[in-house]
């Protein structure tokens, strides 16, 4: 995993346990063939997602299908391929979290266009809470990052930097929240 160098001051959010979260939220629902797909291999973010989506499954004692996880980029087109990919498989999932708001829309069209429908065919979550996740039809089940936030706490590290202040932290992680809409739902029967 991509670590931030010490010398590197950042800001970012608690991505490891949104994955954790997103995935434990789809087992709660009785899901047990669910799909990742996220963005760079190599990004730190993805990383972090991914290592939380997998040990959400490790603890359920559902082993990883390597054919149920891809990654590209952070994009609506990544989205709709990757989720056209995992659909056509000969048992595709019942569940999909999304490494973003954006890939999770491009998996919905995915789906609607193989004639499923969200939640009732496929469960699809996002990651961000973009106004994108709040606007989509069904509104979608996200893990919110606190971006706003985490604009405001890097605008004052430059600040404090500039000043020539010492940092408190060189790293800061905001945590995520899951944020249930309806684009979640238990599986068919």
């Amino acid at each position: 995993m991509s670590l931030p160098r010490i010398e590197v001051s950042s800001v970012g959010s608690t991505n490891f346990a949104g994955g954790l979260a997103a995935t434990q939220h789809l087992l709660a629902l009785g899901h047990r063939r669910i799909g990742y797909i996220g963005g760079p291999p190599g990004s730190g973010c993805n990383q972090a997602r991914l290592h939380g989506y997998r040990a959400a499954l490790e603890n359920a004692r559902i082993p990883a299908d390597p054919a149920l996880v891809l990654g590209e980029h952070f994009r609506y087109d990544a989205g709709l391929r990757a989720g056209s990919q995992m659909l056509d498989l000969p048992d595709p999932p019942t569940a999909i979290v999304g490494g973003s708001d954006t890939i999770a829309l491009g998996i919905i069209e995915a789906a609607r266009l193989r004639g499923l429908r969200i939640p009732e065919d496929l469960s699809v979550t996002g990651f961000d809470d973009t106004e994108l996740a709040r606007m989509a039809s069904p509104p979608l089940t996200v893990i919110r990052q606190p971006l706003r936030e985490m604009g405001r706490v890097a605008v004052k590290t430059v600040l404090q930097m500039a000043a020539g202040e010492t940092l408190d932290s060189h790293h800061v992680e905001l945590a995520t929240e899951l944020v249930v809409r309806s684009t979640t739902a238990p599986p068919r029967q």
